[in-house]
């Protein structure tokens, strides 16, 4: 009997079987500060910016940002001309030193150039933001920024202990987004933690018909949470082909270890 396994055949079919094996990495935009909470003691941070696999501690080039800045009481401040490039486990990434001067609930935004992902044939947009207050100031934490899409908390996103719940909601053009995936990673920046499976990796949740999700956070850290929809226009490809555009609302907020005095 004749072989149909021809050597075009084998290949297309070893292809199909590394693809299916090896699931799609969830990328996630990521503004992380060196410092979570701003006090008397400590008025400055140094913020990196990156495109990266959090839980897996990989990192994209990341060109430097179309917009970088911080919203405090309904203003903004450009930050893009503080952003120097450095190198992050062999890509681009980016850092911005800031010094806080008053109380208040800052949001570090980040609007990255739209990066092309050849393996889900899209080009990526995430809106990024980390919430972080100074000087005991905790008002403002729920408000949005206007971004075309973002996550609102819906519980402080500071001061929180690891085994929390956060619970937010996303936005779409100022409009809640139902039944939309919202991955979840911790940021494993030294490797501690390792997943039992693939599926471990990157958490999912979906909101509900108001936009809400709500995710236990098991483990101290920082932990993104990425809201994924589908824009409504399209960008050319490397090829200069129209093609899809799948923008990220991404929050970053820290849940801190609870500790004992004995």
């Amino acid at each position: 009997m004749k072989s149909f396994l021809t050597p075009s055949y084998l290949t297309v079919s070893l292809m199909l079987c590394l693809f299916i094996s090896s699931p799609v990495q969830a990328h996630f935009g990521m503004v992380i500060p060196d410092q979570s909470i701003i006090n008397q003691d400590n008025k400055d941070t140094t913020i990196t910016l990156s495109f990266s696999h959090p839980f897996e501690n990989h990192t994209m080039n990341l060109s430097k940002p179309n917009r970088f800045f911080v919203a405090i009481n309904g203003e903004t401040q450009d930050l893009s001309n503080t952003l120097e490039k450095i190198n992050l486990l062999n890509h681009t990434a980016w850092t911005s030193s800031y010094s806080f001067k008053r109380p208040g609930v800052y949001q570090f935004v980040m609007e990255p150039v739209p990066y092309w992902e050849p393996t889900e044939d899209v080009s990526i947009i995430h809106y990024t933001k980390t919430i972080i207050p100074a000087f005991g100031d905790d008002q403002g934490w729920d408000q949005p920024v206007g971004l075309p899409t973002e996550i609102v908390p819906l519980l402080r996103p500071f001061g929180n202990y690891a085994g929390n719940s956060f619970t937010g909601q996303v936005l779409v053009n100022g409009a809640p987004a139902p039944n939309v995936d919202v991955e979840v990673e911790l940021y494993n920046p030294d490797s501690r933690y390792t997943a039992p499976s693939d599926y471990h990796v990157t958490q999912l949740v979906k909101t509900n018909k108001d936009g809400i999700f709500t995710f236990t956070c098991p483990l101290p850290g920082w932990w993104g949470f990425a809201a994924l929809t589908e824009a409504d226009y399209t960008l050319k490809d490397p090829d200069g082909k129209e093609k899809g555009v799948e923008l990220g609302a991404v929050l970053w907020t820290y849940f801190h270890p609870l500790s004992s005095n004995n």
